[in-house]
Order: structure tokens, then sequence, then C-alpha cells
């Protein structure tokens, strides 16, 4: 008997140092190094495009917008005004372990080919923003909320506002979308996202670590509720769809291998919207789905937005 306590004391041991481990590894803000030797997240050499589409941004005017977002976290984000006078607004989100200027490929698309004017928020937890933690979406739409009503507030209460975002920052806009109905919302893209916190990580945990998600993806959970107030579950980008009425177009990369692509067909499957569409990247993996069929990509987008302005 008393071998059988101490071997269940050792096992309670090491879920709870492993639970702390996958906490500091995925939540806690930190530099993901993990991802840098990841091979679904190696791509075609698309260095020449991002320094094509970077170098646009250091010739236009920026405003760097301050902003308190969900529990007061000072939040930064990054606003270029469109060459003429509009009411059209796209909010971009990054994703995971990025920031605002990662996105610039896209504000430059929408404000040069669409006339947009652009907002590029930091998440917090990233970049120039304040937080200790990345919340995966669920916090983050609670923010996001806060830079629609900036724009609403401070460029008009005529504005259009169209949401993009990449990854966790898809995951997010989906995440706003069913946060009741927010009337300057006209559409929003999501690239890539994943049906919840809980799926992916249980999901990387096992093809990553080689270990089985249960029961550690529970008690990581209960860390994370404890420590950044909100469990895996919580963010769950396909209960918010579920809820939408918002027109949204789903892209996903047909090769994704980081955030599979069945996640995306069951996020479409499952929106309430009666306005959506979905397209599939072919060839394209995690994340670069604009960067490996750049034209098809934009061609899907200007037909969306088309439809929903």
């Amino acid at each position: 008997m008393g071998a059988l306590i101490l071997i269940f004391i050792i096992m309670i041991f090491i879920i709870l140092l492993g639970s702390f481990y996958f906490y500091n590894i995925a939540i806690l803000r930190s530099e993901k190094k993990f991802l840098n030797s990841n091979r679904d997240l190696k791509s075609k050499d698309i260095n020449a495009i991002w320094r094509a589409d970077n170098k646009w941004i250091s010739n236009q005017k920026v405003e760097v917008i301050n902003l308190k977002g969900y529990k007061d976290a000072n939040l930064k984000a990054y606003y270029i005004k469109a060459e003429k006078t509009t009411n059209n607004t796209v909010v971009l989100a990054h994703g995971y372990s990025g920031r605002a200027m990662g996105m610039t490929a896209f504000g430059k698309f929408y404000r040069e080919s669409l006339g947009f004017n652009v907002l590029m928020p930091d998440a917090r937890g990233h970049g120039d923003s304040e937080g200790d933690y990345i919340g995966f979406g669920y916090h983050e739409r609670e923010d996001y909320r806060r830079w629609i009503n900036y724009i609403v507030k401070n460029k008009g209460e005529d504005s259009n506002i169209i949401l993009h975002g990449v990854s966790m920052g898809a995951a997010t806009v989906l995440m706003v979308s069913g946060e009741g109905s927010i009337y300057n919302i006209k559409g929003i893209i999501a690239d890539c996202s994943y049906t919840s916190a809980k799926d992916i990580l249980s999901y990387q945990m096992k093809k990553i670590y080689r270990v089985p998600s249960f029961p550690l993806i529970y008690t990581t959970s209960l860390l994370c509720k404890l420590r950044a107030g909100y469990f895996f579950s919580d963010a769950s980008p396909l209960e918010a769809v579920r809820r939408t009425t918002k027109p949204i177009l789903f892209i996903h990369g047909e090769e994704d291998k980081f955030v599979p692509l069945d996640m995306g067909y069951k996020l479409y499957k499952n929106c309430n919207s009666n306005k959506k569409k979905i397209y599939i990247a072919k060839d394209a993996n995690h994340g670069n789905s604009y960067f490996v069929d750049k034209k098809e990509y934009l061609k899907k987008v200007k037909e969306f937005l088309h439809e929903v302005i």
C-alpha cells in the first residue's frame, strides 16, 4: 500500500511539473524558440515578398495609438490613414508570437488596392503591448472590441470595419464575431484559425512532444485559469461561429499541418452566418496562403468585400 501511495504522489508531482512546463512554454509571455525548428511552419521562400511589402511601411505616415485593454493592459496599435477619405477601415490581427508589423503585407493591400484605413494592433503579450500571458484570442477579443470602439468614436460612427486575422489572430476575430452585434463590423476574414485553444494545444502536445493530452491538457488549463484567468475551452472560435450572424470568409492552407485543415472545415460547417465562404489555398501550409498564391488570395478577399460593403 505504501508503494502505491508513493507511486501516486510521484505521478501527481510529474503531472504538476508538466503543467507548469507547458504553461510556461505555451501561455507565458516569452520567446517561442520551439517554433523555430517546427517543420510544419517551414514555408516556401517568401523572404523576397516580405521585404517588398515591409519596405512599404517605412514610407507611410504611421500614427501610434495607445489604448487601455482588458484589465487595463496598455495596448499599442499602428494606424495608417487611407490616401483618400473613406469610412472603410480594416483591423488586422497577427498570429501567435507575432506582432503588428508582421501584418504589413495585408495593410499594404488594403490601403493601396482597396483604399482602406488600416489599424494594426500588437496583441496583449506581444510586441509593444503589455501583458505577461497569451490569451489564445479569449481576452484578446475584449481588446479588439475596444479597438473597434476606438475607431467608431475617433474616426467616425459611420465606419465600416473589416476584421482580418491570421492563425491566433483569426481565432481572435472569430471570437469577436460571437460577442453580440457590433453594427460597424461588416465582415470577417479568418485565415487558418483553430477550433479552440484546447483543441490546438492537445493536438500540438501529441505532435510536438509525443505525450497524450490527458490529463495534462486539463491540469494546464486549470493552471491557466488560476494564473491568466481563462480555461483553454473558453477560447473557442467554434462556439463563437455557432452564434455569429456576421459574414465570414474562412481561409486555410491545403497543406496546413500546424493547424490541421479539418479545423477550418469544422469552423465553416458550424458557422451560423448565412453569408459564409471558404477558400482552401492549394500547396499552402500554416499562415502562408497569401504568399503561396497571392493572386488568388486577393481575388477571394476582394470578392468577399464587394459583397459585404
